[in-house]
């Protein structure tokens, strides 16, 4: 297993920040982190067990299979050398919204050609659907329109992205892969045609380029607007229920270094809904669950459908046609959180809507596919590699 990054950036010393003071306080606070045993994120601190059963979906994954091989190709012996891992790396943690240099590792797109970049898309393409694709390459562009704004080549653009291949790319053994970089993170695990594609953090500041290079491109007009009109359809005394602060957070609770957060269900339960209300969340919910492929996002909606009982709502700030929002979906099987959030690059002290972080975890220990992985060890021999399953006879 390659070793997590300790003591210096994954760029050149000139990327690293003239006060690496907050950054290496950063690094301390996620090395911390990692050390602690994978458990996963819960309510109480207790995971409930059987939550993600291994089964066969009958959406074939071959197209991601393609991808990732295509991309596996084009990269040199040495590109493969620290973009390749083990299935069960501890790099698949290691993710950050901290700009190019807090704890990188995979090969940088900004440093391939251009066939490379293009291959690398295509496995982010394969695994996603159209919508999650645009939004997560408007995301990359809008990472360039705050270069222009801002000048700072060390900081921002649109390549400043990694990406890491989790075991090999097959139709039997557990893989995945990870894309890394300033608002935008995807976890990929695949097992047979099981899929999970979690931890996911998409965000951007700017949310719109009104010029430049991409002007007019914008991003979670949709995330935004369905959260916003699910609460204004609530009553007043159901608005007060699912309003648990009028004080939004710093950061999404269940961002980067969270994976074994506990954080208490608040809000207002799915059952406490109107019947137009409960579509409404619904749709919200399948908003992010679409970022997913065709298919694999029709399951994981089917999962969250059986725990809607358990499903809860909560809402932070005000709700008026211009105030700053955070909300929250969460239940046995998804988080979701939605954030405005203070300026970085724009300097802005409060929080305004030029500045969303999303994310999409899935408790209960299945993040990063880490429950099936561990259901797939206690099932199959891997210590031989000619025995059944790894022959594919099983």
């Amino acid at each position: 297993m390659k070793s997590i990054p300790r003591n210096r950036p994954s760029r050149p010393a000139k990327y690293w920040p003239a006060d690496p003071g907050p950054i290496q306080r950063m690094l301390d606070n996620a090395r911390s982190s990692l050390e602690a045993k994978f458990q996963g994120i819960s309510t109480d601190g207790a995971i409930v067990p059987g939550l993600f059963p291994i089964r066969r979906t009958g959406v074939s994954v071959q197209p991601i299979i393609a991808a990732a091989n295509a991309f596996i190709a084009s990269l040199t012996p040495a590109q493969r050398e620290v973009s390749i891992f083990g299935v069960d790396s501890e790099q698949w943690r290691a993710w950050s919204n901290i700009h190019p240099y807090l704890m990188r590792h995979g090969v940088c797109l900004d440093d391939i050609g251009e066939a490379q970049k293009a291959a690398a898309l295509e496995l982010v393409r394969a695994t996603t659907s159209a919508a999650g694709f645009e939004s997560a390459r408007n995301v990359m562009k809008l990472n360039e329109h705050i270069l222009e704004l801002t000048g700072k080549t060390e900081d921002y653009g649109e390549w400043y992205y990694w990406m890491s291949i989790f075991g090999e790319p097959s139709a039997t053994d557990p893989w995945g892969w990870q894309i890394d970089g300033h608002h935008l993170i995807i976890n990929c695990f695949v097992l047979g045609d099981q899929m999970v594609m979690t931890p996911n953090f998409f965000g951007s500041e700017p949310v719109e380029a009104e010029t430049g290079k991409y002007a007019g491109v914008r991003v979670f007009e949709e995330e935004e607007s369905r959260g916003y009109e699910l609460m204004r359809s609530l009553s007043e005394d159901q608005r007060r229920k699912a309003t648990v602060s009028m004080k939004l957070p710093g950061e999404v609770i269940a961002g980067a270094f969270k994976d074994n957060l506990v954080l208490a269900c608040e809000g207002i339960r799915y059952g406490e809904l109107e019947p137009r209300q409960q579509q409404l969340l619904l749709g919200l919910i399948e908003t992010y669950v679409g970022r997913m492929r065709s298919g694999h996002a029709e399951i994981k909606m089917e999962e969250v459908r059986q725990h809607l009982p358990q499903t809860w709502f909560a809402w932070m700030g005000p709700c008026d046609e211009v105030s700053p929002f955070y909300y929250r979906v969460q239940s046995p099987v998804i988080i979701i959180e939605f954030d405005h959030q203070s300026g970085v690059a724009l300097g802005n002290d409060e929080h305004s809507r030029n500045h969303i972080h999303t994310v999409v975890r899935t408790p209960n220990g299945n993040d990063y596919g880490k429950d099936l992985l561990r259901q797939h060890y206690e099932q199959f021999d891997h210590s031989h590699p000619h025995s059944p399953h790894r022959m594919g006879r099983v």
